[in-house]
């Protein structure tokens, strides 16, 4: 998909992946649409898009308010005059427990942001979107989406439905003018613990040369751009992704025991 003066929705827009998305279609010559709950991370997005800020919107909204997002295709075609792609990079994280430790508003919560705020969004912006030339859908689930990792239940179990939920979307779009691109990042180096309202638990100081490199939220946001450009039915973001992606089709049970081996000093 060509990106200049095309018109894209992005969710998680005021930090992490979501404003590097925002910031690189931005540099594309594209107009966006800026979503997210953080309203001061919205402004702040804004700024650093400087002169690229005229083409661009920002709508503080929470995605889990499906009355507000199905009112949201109309204020961004109101203000845009089209929309041609939605890109899904909002998502929370649970707290680092076992699931006996874990509390139902909890699970209910990191589904509703994670798996029925990419359904709310989807839903709400796929009529706009078949009535264009060519339109996309890019969903981000999670390494977590297809490998089981203790501590992260919830989380997992969410990012795996919408893993399902965009490739049946990708299934059923076959033949017509909308790519469907689902994207699994692993490890990024983002503030989604803060933004979750996570702590990190204490843990013993990695040995040398030991540390656990991530991906940088500018490198992540590139590559999600670069699948949405190309029109790639998956995008695996990381060294630690690609890795397991693999290791997990190979020896699914080998690949959750060292999953859980690497995760064993988080849950005590």
């Amino acid at each position: 998909m060509q990106l200049t003066n095309k018109v894209f929705v992005v969710t998680g827009g005021g930090n992490g992946m979501g404003r590097e998305v925002v910031l690189g279609l931005l540099a594309r010559g594209a107009r966006v649409a800026a979503v997210d709950l953080n309203e001061p991370g919205l402004a702040e997005m804004a700024k650093l898009a400087g002169a690229a800020s005229a083409q661009l919107t920002t709508h503080p909204l929470n995605v889990t308010d499906r009355h507000a997002v199905l009112a949201l295709p109309d204020a961004v075609i109101h203000a845009h005059g089209q929309v041609d792609g939605v890109l899904n990079v909002a998502g929370i994280i649970q707290p680092f427990v076992k699931l006996t430790e874990l509390d139902f508003d909890t699970i209910e919560r990191v589904f509703n942001v994670n798996f029925w705020g990419v359904v709310n969004m989807t839903k709400a912006f796929l009529p706009a979107l078949t009535a264009r030339p060519e339109a996309a859908v890019l969903n981000v689930a999670s390494m977590g989406g297809f490998l089981p990792v203790p501590g992260q239940a919830a989380y997992g179990a969410s990012k795996a439905a919408v893993k399902l939920f965009t490739e049946a979307l990708y299934a059923e779009s076959l033949g017509t003018n909308l790519a469907v691109t689902i994207v699994f990042p692993g490890g990024v180096g983002t503030n989604i613990t803060a933004n979750s309202g996570v702590a990190m638990p204490e843990v013993a100081a990695a040995k040398p040369g030991k540390e656990y490199k991530t991906t940088s939220p500018a490198d992540a946001g590139q590559q999600i751009i670069e699948g949405l450009e190309k029109g790639s039915f998956r995008v695996v973001i990381g060294s630690d992704a690609k890795f397991m992606d693999r290791f997990s089709r190979f020896s699914p049970r080998r690949a959750t025991e060292l999953i859980a081996s690497k995760m064993k000093d988080l849950l005590g």
